[in-house]
Order: structure tokens, then sequence, then C-alpha cells
């Protein structure tokens, strides 16, 4: 797939854990465990905002294109 999740790092930078991520975002753990590891098909932009609004960064930050070889 040529777009990466990046979500892991963004977290590890902000101290935060993906529970705490999942509480102040109101989505599940489960969905956000999904779009962490990079097994989601498709982000709503409500979520993709809520996500940059709490982990006060850019989509450029959680999201990045990687060519495929």
């Amino acid at each position: 797939m040529a777009i990466q999740v990046n979500l892991d790092r963004v977290l590890l930078d902000r101290k935060m854990s993906l529970t705490e991520l999942a509480d102040r975002v109101g989505i599940t753990l489960a969905n956000l465990s999904i779009l962490k590891t990079g097994k989601a098909r498709a982000v709503r932009f409500s979520t993709l905002d809520a996500l940059c609004r709490e982990l006060d960064c850019q989509p450029a930050d959680i999201l990045e294109y990687v060519a495929d070889e």
C-alpha cells in the first residue's frame, strides 16, 4: 500500500497512549488500532480532523505517501 500511517510515531513524540487518544477523539480503541496498523481502507475527514486537533499536528504528520517499488 502506498499510504503509510505514522500514528505510532506521533503518539510516541507526544508521549500519549493509544487508549488516551481514543478517549480524547471519541472513537473506539479497535478502530484506532486498525488505523494505526495501516489496515484501514478509509479515514473520515472528521476523524482526521479530531486526530490532528488532539495531537496538535498536520495530516501529513500522520499519513505519508510512499511509492511502491
